[in-house]
Order: structure tokens, then sequence, then C-alpha cells
């Protein structure tokens, strides 16, 4: 196989072991389109993306275009000459004129089953959802939202108690190794791509900071995926004396009572079915804690009732 010109479009850690596996490959990293730098962290200073320091580190000539809609834009993208365009989380609509801009055209790495969870959030709502199975699709980028024609398809199962920051870092870890697989095939001949089922089509909407917050009357089960779903980031919550506690990972346990309310002595908490137990826990200012570092010094005693939203 003779080596391709590419572009890389990324942002996100998620990006970097891709973006790394394609810099490391025979073939040539023409250029790397990020988003651009942004305030970050307390001093708000301005804070190059993991891609773009990735790729300042290796010398890689780096595009961080606040739109890619100008005429300008699209010269600057057709001068470089490139066979394909490789996309994974970059965070920028592309036009169709990015879309033909390369002679294989854009191909994505979406970390989730599709159609299922075609949109912004697809790792942490598959795993909110307590689904039991995952994907990598690399997928023939078109003009719609993630519809394009799958090219490459690697399932994963979810282990119970899997994290989406967990689960983040598998897929992260597998997609690079399924990118160079497809370039191969598609330079080869011998993939076929394959229309997505018009059936089963969800959007992984963006997640909102409303539903983070933990509603003690929803099941047990279904509120164990969620915070599951939304660890490490953003994190579920639940308010308790005027704090804000977040929850990373909780067990389910016997038990019940009015939802809310606090059915033991080492925080068990009845929900609308089964009961639940924080395993993890941050208060305001601390760093996350196990449950029983956290009730040395700052118990919430049994018969306590939880607000509710």
């Amino acid at each position: 196989m003779h080596s391709l010109k590419l572009i890389f479009m990324g942002t996100p850690e998620f990006a970097l072991p891709t973006l790394k596996a394609i810099a490391e490959s025979s073939h040539t990293t023409v250029a790397v389109y990020t988003q651009p730098p942004r305030p970050a962290n307390r001093g708000q200073r301005e804070t190059l993306s993991p891609v773009h320091a990735y790729a300042e580190a290796k010398g890689l000539p780096v595009f961080t275009p606040a739109t890619l809609k100008t005429e300008e834009a699209q010269q600057q993208f057709r001068a470089l000459g490139a066979d394909a365009a490789v996309v994974a989380a970059y965070g920028l609509l592309l036009p169709e004129a990015i879309l033909k801009g390369t002679r294989m055209g854009c191909i994505n790495v979406h970390p989730s089953l599709l159609p299922r969870w075609r949109g912004a959030a697809p790792i942490q709502r598959t795993v909110m959802a307590g689904d039991k199975e995952t994907a990598i699709v690399i997928m023939q980028m078109n003009a719609g939202l993630d519809t394009g024609d799958m090219l490459m398809i690697e399932h994963y199962p979810i282990a119970d108690g899997t994290t989406a920051g967990e689960l983040h870092d598998t897929l992260a870890a597998e997609a690079g190794r399924l990118v160079l697989r497809t370039l191969e095939g598609l330079q080869g001949g011998t993939i076929t791509p394959v229309k997505q089922p018009e059936q089963g089509v969800t959007y992984a909407k963006k997640i909102t900071k409303e539903e983070c917050r933990i509603d003690w009357r929803e099941p047990a089960q279904a509120l164990r995926h969620k915070i599951l779903g939304l660890s490490p980031y953003p994190g579920a919550y639940f308010t308790y004396n005027g704090e804000t506690i977040k929850l990373f990972n909780a067990e389910l346990i016997a038990g019940s009572g009015t939802p809310g309310s606090v059915v033991d002595d080492r925080l068990g908490i009845a929900c609308g079915s089964g009961a639940l137990r924080p395993l993890i826990l941050q208060r305001p200012g601390k760093k996350p804690m196990p449950l029983d570092d956290l009730l040395r010094g700052y118990v919430i005693p049994k018969g306590t009732q939880l607000d509710l939203p």
C-alpha cells in the first residue's frame, strides 16, 4: 500500500490516540485541524487543545479556523492536496466543500453503535441507557448528522459497572488501529460501504446541567446507570444542607422507603424502586473520595430526607 497524504481533524483527549496512530504510520500527515485555543482553568489562560499540543510537539502544521464555511478556509483545505481527512471529535461542522475537498472524502471515528446513538454525547448516553454493548464505527461522512455509510464496525461488550470515562478510554485506544485498517481497506478496494439501518435511530443529545441532578423518585437501577454515564464528567449530583454533592459511582442495595430517605448508617438511599449506596463522592472544594472516607468526617444520618428536584 502506498503512503497517503492525510489531514487529521480532532480536538479533545479522545482524538489523540487516532492522531498518534496516523502520525506514527507510513502515511503523511499534511495538516492537523483543531479547535482554536480556549481560556481554561482558574487563570483563564488560553489553552491549546490536547490535539493541538501533540501536533505542535511533533512539528505538524496546525490550523485552527473558527469556521470552515468561508471560501478562504475551503480553498486552504483543498490546497493541501490530501487523499483523505480523518475526523475524530473535531467539534466543527464540515460543509459540503470540505467533505468533498479530498480525493477519498472525510472518514469519521464514531464511538457508539449507529444509528442508535447519533449526536454529541454517544459514550455518555450509551452508559446512561444501560446498554450492554457498544461499537466503534468508522464512517464515510456526508452532510447529515452521523448518517454516513459505515466502512468498518467493531463491537465491544460493556461490563457491569463501567463508567463513561472508562469506556471513553477503551474506545479511544482502539480507534487508531481501526482507522488504519479502514484506510488500508479503502486503498485496496476491500471495503464495501454499508448504509445505516433506517430503524432504531436515536440522538445522543448534549448533557445538560439539569439532567445531572439526581431525582430519587427514579428507579435505583436507572439512577446507577445515570451516575456511571456522567462519571467522571460532568458528574451526577444531589444537594444536602445547601451543598452540592457529586456522585461518581454507586451500587444497588436491598432496601426501600420514601424516595430520597437515608435507610442505613452507610448512606443507603431509597429510590423510586430499590435503593442505592454511593461509592465515590465529592463535596464542594474537595477531591472525589470513597464513601468510608467521606463518612469519617461528614455524617448524613439514617432517617435524613434528601432534597428532591
